[in-house]
């Protein structure tokens, strides 16, 4: 139990340092990817990966990159599995996760949003947020692009600097 133990954390350490492939600054556990990673009685070590979003191209990315960093230590019966549920939340970006998110230009996401119990309530008018640039700080910014180089990241510009930058938007 003992060695199996050591090693679960040693196999963990392993994948915890694996980066995003679509944000390379961040790891898998700076961006709250990696749920778990433990090594079962017969010696295969399981590492679980939720995505940020259902069908989210990076995932068999993810998948191969974990196997292939926990296999180059040496483990020889690796599996990785996605897990849905939970789903995946922007609330599970480190603070770490989050600071070099700004440290490279792109503002990190607010705290997610939270239904209230019972109907949701139809909005047809945008909802107005306020992003802070993550270069020079100003709140006085705007979105150009719903989308970005990505589906979870929009395009937003800074009219104070005006420099443009991506936003991670929360989920």
């Amino acid at each position: 139990m003992v060695t199996t133990l050591t090693e679960a954390r040693r196999a963990r350490h392993l994948a915890e340092q694996v980066p995003d492939p679509e944000l390379p600054m961040l790891t898998l556990a700076d961006l709250g990817v990696l749920r778990d990673v433990r090594v079962t009685p017969e010696g295969t070590v399981v590492a679980d990966l939720t995505p940020t979003y259902s069908g989210c191209p990076a995932m068999s990315e993810m998948r191969a990159d974990v196997a292939a960093r926990l296999r180059g230590a040496g483990y020889q019966r690796v599996e990785v599995r996605t897990v849905l549920d939970p789903p995946w939340t922007t609330d599970w970006i480190t603070p770490e996760g989050r600071r070099k998110l700004a440290e490279h230009g792109i503002a990190p996401p607010g705290p997610a949003p939270r239904p209230a119990p019972g109907p949701v309530p139809l909005v047809l008018s945008a909802t107005r947020r306020t992003v802070p640039c993550p270069r020079c700080g100003a709140t006085d910014t705007e979105e150009t692009s719903r989308f970005g180089a990505t589906s979870c990241k929009a395009l937003w510009r800074c009219r104070a600097c005006r420099e443009p930058f991506e936003y991670v938007k929360e989920i």
